[in-house]
C-alpha cells in the first residue's frame, strides 16, 4: 500500500455527489457519534432552525468560558429536554458529556500521548512519522495544534468509529489503543474542536474522509445530542477525479464544516489532503483552552522547537544556573515540557520512525541507560495462584546521584509510559534516595487516561514488591555513591511453632552491611535476590531474610559466634585479612567504573546511530515530498 498515487490526485479537485446510499447504508449511517449519521441534521424535525447554519458567514464566537475546567455547562434553554426519534430504541448523548469525558485528562500532554498512541499503533500499518506542530487558524490567525501521521488511514466506516463512543478496530495484542474512547477525550481535553482529514487505500478504493467535532458548534446553536458533520469522497480513476459519497442530507454538511471548521471555502478544506499523501490522517485541535490566568495552556513562544504547559513552565523560570541539579532533571522537565516527555514516552521506538515536534526530531532516551550499578530482577506476579506474566525490571541508581534527589520507577504498558517515575518509597525515607527502576507491567491494565494502573490486588502487589525490591538495592549499594549505610539494624528472628525453643523468638542482633553481605543464608549456600548485573533471579523463591524454624535456630547460633569472633579481629591475622577485603573492594570500584564509563561510551554511540538513522528518514521523507512535488507540477502541465 506504499506505492504512489500523486497522479489520481489533482491540483484542482472536480466534486460530484454520487448515487444516493441505499436504506441499509443509510441506518448503519446512523450509528455515527450521537447517533446523527454523518449529517448534522437528523431526519426528524430539529429543535434547532439548522438552516441557519447552512451558510458560509464568519464563524461565531466561541465558547464565553475557554477555561477548560469551567467549560462543563452551558445555556442550552433551546432544548431543555431530550427529543426522542419516533419509534426509535436508542438514546442521544448529549454534547455536555464530550466535557465530563474529556475531564478524565488532568494533564495536557497525557491528553495528547493519547493521540500519539494512535500514530504508533498505525507502525504495523507502514507508518514512518508522527508530526506534532503548531499551525495558525486562518479564521482568526489563533494557535492550533496539529498531529499527523502517514499511516494506513481511515476509510468513512473506520472515521465514524472514530468519532463515535466505544468502537475500537485495534485487535492486536500489541496495540495501545483498545476502548475506543482515547480521541474523543483527549482532543476535547486540549481544545473546544478538532477536525479530522483521513485518506485511505483499502480494497483497491482511494477514500477520504473529513469529519468536524466542535463543542463550540453543539454549545451555541443548542444542540441537545452530539452532532458530528462529515464528508468523504472517493476517487473516480476513469474520470481522475474526486466524487463525494453523500447522502440525501449531503447539502446540509458541507455549509456547517464551511462555516464552524477553520476552512470557508471548500477548495481550502480539501486542501488539508496535500500533504497526507496516498495514506495517513491528519488531526487538528483549534479553539484550545486557557488557564485561568488567561494564557494559552499549550505553550508555543517560551521555545520554538517546543510545546510546553504555561502553568507549570511559569513556576520553572529560573535561570539554569540557580537551578539545582534535581530541578533540570528529566523527571521534573517532563512535566511542563513535551519534547522531555516524548523522549521516554515509549519504551522501543523502530529505528525507521521519528516523532518530530516543532520541525525537530524528538531524541529518544533510554533511562535504562542512566544507571549506574545496575541490576536486572526477574518478577513472576501470580494471581489466584496462577502466574501472570514475567517481568524484568532494571533497577540501579542514577548517574547524577547523589547530587539530584531523585527516585521512583517507571512502569511502562504495552511499550507506553504510564508512571513515570513513580514513587513507590517516600522522599522522607532515606532508603531508596536515586535509585530508579525501568519496567514493562503488561500483566495490569492501565486506567482510561493511560497515567495510572487499576487498582488490582496484583498492582498492590507489585508496588510492595517493588519497594522492597528498592530497599534491598539501597542498602546493598548506597555506599558505592557516597550514601551511608545503617550501621544497625534491629532483626528478630522468630522461629516456628514446631521449634519449641524460647517461644519461637530471639534476641535482637545488631546487623551492619558487611554483616548482611556475609549472612548465614549465603554461608550455608541459599540462593540470594541480587546477583551480578547480567543475571537474572527469582525475587518470589529466594528470601534474603533469615528462616524460621531450624534454619533460624542455625542462623542465630552462626550470629552468636560471630559477635564472639569479634576478640579475634584484634589478631594480626584477621587485620590482614581486613587489609586485603578492602584492596579488593577498591579493585571492585575501578572494575565498575570502568564498566560505567564503557555503558556511557556505547549509550552515546546508540544515540548518534538511532540521530543518523531518523536523519536519513527525514531526508528520504523530503526527498520523496519533492518528487511527489514534482510529478504533480508535470502532470498539471
Amino acid at each position: 500500500m506504499r506505492e504512489e498515487c500523486v497522479d489520481l490526485v489533482p491540483q484542482t479537485f472536480r466534486l460530484h455527489c454520487v448515487g444516493k446510499e441505499s436504506e441499509e447504508n443509510k441506518n448503519s449511517s446512523a450509528l455515527s457519534a450521537g447517533n446523527s449519521g454523518t449529517s448534522a441534521v437528523d431526519e426528524e424535525q430539529s429543535l434547532v432552525d439548522d438552516s441557519s447554519l447552512c451558510s458560509t458567514s464568519p464563524i461565531g464566537s466561541a465558547p464565553l468560558c475557554r477555561q477548560f475546567w469551567k467549560a462543563g455547562s452551558y445555556d442550552d434553554t433551546l432544548s431543555t429536554k431530550p427529543s426522542l426519534q419516533k419509534g426509535a430504541n436508542y438514546l442521544h448523548i448529549h454534547p455536555k458529556f464530550l466535557h465530563s469525558n474529556a475531564t478524565s485528562h488532568k494533564w495536557a500532554f497525557g491528553a495528547i500521548a493519547e493521540l500519539l498512541d494512535n500514530a504508533i499503533d498505525e507502525i504495523e500499518n507502514g507508518a514512518t512519522v508522527v508530526i506534532v506542530d503548531k499551525i495558525l487558524n486562518p479564521r482568526d490567525g489563533s494557535s492550533a495544534l496539529c498531529i499527523q501521521d502517514d499511516g494506513g488511514g481511515m476509510d468513512p466506516e473506520a472515521m465514524r468509529r472514530c468519532l463515535s463512543f466505544g468502537f475500537s478496530d485495534k485487535k492486536s495484542d500489541s496495540a495501545i489503543g483498545q476502548y475506543g474512547n482515547g480521541f474523543k477525550t483527549s482532543s476535547m481535553r486540549l481544545g473546544a474542536d478538532v477536525i479530522v482529514f483521513s485518506r485511505c487505500k483499502k480494497n483497491r478504493k482511494l477514500t477520504q474522509s473529513v469529519g468536524l467535532l466542535s463543542y463550540t458548534f453543539l454549545t451555541q446553536t443548542g444542540h441537545d445530542r452530539i452532532v458530528v458533520p462529515m464528508l468523504d469522497y472517493e476517487f473516480n480513476t476513469q474520470s481522475n477525479m474526486w466524487d463525494k459519497l453523500s447522502n440525501t442530507q449531503c447539502i446540509n454538511n458541507l455549509p456547517l464544516l464551511l462555516r464552524w471548521s477553520p476552512y470557508s471555502t471548500e477548495a481550502e478544506l480539501l486542501k488539508q489532503f496535500d500533504d497526507v499523501g496516498q495514506h495517513g490522517t491528519k488531526v487538528i485541535i483549534f479553539s484550545l483552552w486557557y488557564t485561568d490566568d488567561g494564557q494559552m495552556e499549550l505553550d508555543f513562544e517560551s521555545d520554538p522547537e517546543d510545546i510546553r504547559i504555561s502553568e507549570v513552565a511559569n513556576t520553572n523560570k529560573k535561570s539554569a544556573r540557580m537551578m539545582v541539579a534535581s530541578e533540570q532533571h528529566l523527571a521534573n522537565r517532563l512535566r511542563f515540557s513535551l519534547r522531555a516527555y516524548l523522549s521516554i514516552l515509549y519504551l522501543r521506538v523502530p529505528e525507521n520512525f521519528c516523532m518530530m515536534l516543532r520541525g525537530k526530531c524528538v531524541q529518544y532516551h533510554s533511562i535504562a541507560n542512566d544507571l549506574k550499578f545496575p541490576e536486572f530482577i526477574l518478577y513472576k506476579p501470580q494471581s489466584g495462584g496462577c502466574k501472570e506474566g514475567t517481568v524484568v525490571t532494571a533497577i540501579g541508581f542514577l548517574k547524577e546521584a547523589p547530587l539530584v534527589n531523585i527516585h521512583g520507577f517507571n512502569v511502562y504498558h504495552k511499550n507506553r509510559l504510564i508512571l513515570p517515575f513513580w514513587h513507590v518509597v517516600s522522599y522522607s525515607d532515606s532508603r531508596g534516595r536515586g535509585v530508579v527502576g525501568v519496567l514493562e507491567a503488561n500483566f495490569i491494565q492501565p486506567t482510561h487516561n493511560k497515567q495510572d494502573f487499576e487498582k488490582t490486588p496484583v498492582f498492590q502487589k507489585l508496588e510492595s514488591r517493588l519497594k522492597e525490591m528498592t530497599r534491598e538495592y539501597w542498602d546493598y549499594h548506597c555506599q558505592l555513591i557516597g550514601y551511608q549505610p545503617r550501621k544497625a539494624r534491629a532483626m528478630t528472628f522468630q522461629a516456628s511453632s514446631d521449634s519449641g525453643k524460647n517461644d519461637g523468638i530471639y534476641q535482637p542482633v545488631q546487623l551492619t552491611r558487611d554483616d548482611l553481605a556475609s549472612d548465614c543464608n549465603l554461608q550455608k549456600g541459599a540462593p540470594s535476590k541480587r546477583k551480578e548485573s547480567n543475571h537474572l533471579v527469582e525475587p518470589d523463591r529466594v528470601r534474603r531474610k533469615v528462616g524460621i524454624g531450624a534454619n533460624a535456630t542455625v542462623c542465630n547460633q552462626e550470629n552468636l559466634r560471630a559477635g564472639a569472633a569479634t576478640d579475634e579481629l584484634k589478631s594480626g591475622e584477621a587485620a590482614n585479612l581486613i587489609q586485603e577485603n578492602r584492596k579488593l573492594q577498591a579493585q571492585c570500584l575501578e572494575f565498575e567504573k570502568t564498566v560505567e564509563e564503557l555503558n556511557l561510551k556505547a549509550a552515546r554511540l546508540r544515540v548518534d546511530l538511532g540521530e543518523a538513522r531518523r536523519e536519513h528518514s527525514r531526508l528520504l521523507a523530503e526527498f520523496k515530498l519533492v518528487e511527489k512535488v514534482k510529478e504533480e507540477k508535470s502532470n498539471a502541465h
